[in-house]
């Protein structure tokens, strides 16, 4: 679910607020969209003023340069190429404080798409030096940044991310019933490993349960022809109501190759569904007692454990989805206080 990030203007107040300008790489970012959205849209906005350019298309990035933020926020994927526009706003602003988010690099990014390691370590060092504060996603992110090194320990801030999680309260707890009904959605690309599901349905074609598949992508035509004689999985297409299409569905799979964080994992939480995810990166840490977990990149580990949840009585599986509910309410407030705490700390100092 993909929320605006059109900046909620602050209500009539007697003081100036802080300017805080977000940096982006485009407007379609996915998950960094909706979350980022999330909280330049929340109650914040009564004490920061926000706004939001992209480096990548956005005509009004150097005006924004040139507006004198008090703090500039770099969400955007971090290379080399990057570097120079983020040198240009510290000079056109050097009374503004940085910080960088950092939402997607991880140990299992690392694994799957970094050969010259050194290299890259040494870009993120770079980026990260330069910035006041930098903020992981996820526990696993932060550990994986100092255990190679990469940051400070005292400029590390771990906030876990959460997205408005409201509509997905709202989603009724559904009775599990045969067959079991299996959702997936997120873009059609490797990261996401929707390859690894379907070719783990092919080993397991005399159960009862059904996979609906949403989403879109470059490896759509792929997908569909991977999928070719398995009439228990069903391509939906683009779905922009998540908890409507969660409403039909009994559990999620998220089969990741490598998530520093992995939205999809809180939102099924939330929508009182249990989850089979990949056993990485910020995905471990979400799935306590509220599904289970499977080794990446495995179809045979991962037909195994829907071959397990199809055997385990249905009381077992409506309680991990209550468990996943619990366990992620407050989850949106604590994490606007954390950052409202943080861009303090970042101004004041």
């Amino acid at each position: 679910m993909a929320l605006p990030i059109t900046p909620v203007k602050p209500v009539a107040l007697n003081r100036i607020n802080p300017k805080i300008l977000h940096v982006v790489g485009d407007k379609k970012m996915g998950g960094v969209k909706s979350t980022l959205g999330g909280l330049v849209n929340s109650e914040l906005a009564n004490s920061f003023d926000f706004s939001v350019a992209s480096i990548a298309s956005d005509p009004t990035l150097r005006e924004n340069w040139r507006s004198q933020p008090d703090l500039i926020v770099c969400h955007h994927p971090l290379r080399f190429k990057v570097l120079p526009h983020l040198i240009l706003m510290k000079w056109l602003n050097p009374h503004a404080k940085v910080l960088v988010h950092e939402h997607g690099y991880s140990q299992g990014y690392e694994t799957y798409n970094v050969k010259a390691i050194a290299r890259f370590h040494t870009m993120l060092k770079i980026f990260y030096g330069l910035a006041d504060k930098v903020a992981a996603i996820s526990q696993a992110q932060g550990n994986w940044m100092l255990k190679n090194c990469l940051v400070a320990p005292e400029k590390l801030k771990v906030i876990t991310q959460c997205p408005p999680l409201q509509r997905f309260f709202e989603v009724s707890p559904k009775p599990i019933g045969e067959p079991l009904v299996l959702a997936a959605y997120g873009r059609f690309c490797k990261h996401k490993g929707f390859d690894v599901l379907i070719n783990a349905f092919k080993q397991i074609p005399y159960l009862p349960v059904q996979l609906k598949l949403a989403g879109e992508g470059l490896l759509e035509a792929e997908l569909k022809q991977l999928a070719e004689g398995l009439p228990n999985v069903e391509f939906v297409g683009r779905v922009d109501n998540v908890p409507h299409f969660l409403e039909a569905c009994d559990a999620v799979v998220i089969p990741s190759r490598w998530e520093a964080w992995g939205n999809v994992c809180l939102e099924a939480k939330a929508a009182a569904r249990l989850v089979i995810a990949s056993d990485v990166d910020g995905l471990t840490e979400q799935v306590q007692d509220c599904g289970l977990l499977v080794p990446p990149d495995d179809p045979v580990a991962l037909a195994e454990a829907i071959a397990h949840l199809v055997s385990l009585p249905a009381e077992q599986l409506e309680t991990w989805g209550r468990n996943g509910r619990q366990a992620v309410q407050g989850s949106n407030e604590r994490y606007l206080a954390e950052w409202k705490a943080l861009f303090q700390e970042v101004l004041a100092g």
